[in-house]
């Protein structure tokens, strides 16, 4: 009796500690809805991934955002009080709109690889889009795609197909070619990505590039550029 107690005060201490590091976490609703169960996909998506995982993925991706863009209060955080996942019958891989998240189960069925590694990381890439700043709407959406695709390389889910670092055209081609300049810039300054998510609360600015780290985005991809042989 004495360990069963200890035990559940152990537990509860747990819960208590994750409370207190996730404060407002548990004031989300966080739904899976799965439409395309009789498909080969929806057939795949419940016996590969589930939906019980995946809400736990909602949750985790919503906590690891928070934390990497630094947002620890409510006030720092967009208002959103329910978080929905869908696997419908759609072109392409995924998109985020209106806190919903849609997930194509015809490129689960026809993913080659870790399909239950692949959607955690798909995601990581879309919880991002529900939560970050667009600065109203102004930010290059390869920026927008490209901080999606960090917070996916953070989070330690950047798939094999990915480009290497130093890799693209440009700076806002978006999605892993952002993706890794980000990091770049991240590692010259540690909270970049968070700082600029900051600043695109309203609005966007070329020039927030040079308020955090005093030199313009250009000069910033030709030196991430020439730091690998100018792939």
């Amino acid at each position: 009796m004495v360990q069963f107690h200890h035990i559940r005060f152990l537990s509860f201490l747990i819960i208590t500690l994750a409370a207190g590091l996730f404060p407002g976490t548990h004031a989300v609703n966080y739904k899976v809805t799965n439409t395309a169960g009789g498909t080969p996909g929806g057939i795949r998506f419940n016996n590969k991934i589930g939906a019980d995982y995946s809400r736990q993925t909602l949750v985790s991706a919503t906590n690891f955002i928070w934390i990497l863009f630094q947002q620890n209060t409510a006030a720092d955080r967009k208002s959103v009080s329910k978080v929905t996942l869908i696997v419908e019958n759609i072109t392409g891989v995924a998109f985020a709109v209106n806190n919903e998240i849609h997930v194509s189960a015809s490129y689960i069925a026809g993913y080659s690889g870790d399909v239950k590694r692949e959607i955690t990381g798909v995601l990581y890439h879309e919880s991002t889009h529900v939560w970050q700043w667009n600065g109203n709407g102004q930010a290059p959406g390869g920026l927008i795609e490209g901080i999606a695709d960090y917070v996916r390389l953070k989070a330690g889910y950047a798939p094999s197909h990915w480009v290497q670092p130093g890799q693209g055209d440009r700076w806002d081609q978006g999605y892993d070619v952002t993706a890794w300049f980000l990091d770049y810039l991240n590692s010259l300054k540690n909270g970049f990505v968070a700082e600029m998510n900051k600043k695109m609360r309203s609005a966007y600015n070329a020039n927030y590039f040079v308020d955090i780290l005093g030199k313009n985005v250009d000069q910033l991809w030709s030196e991430y550029k020439a730091k690998y042989g100018g792939r």
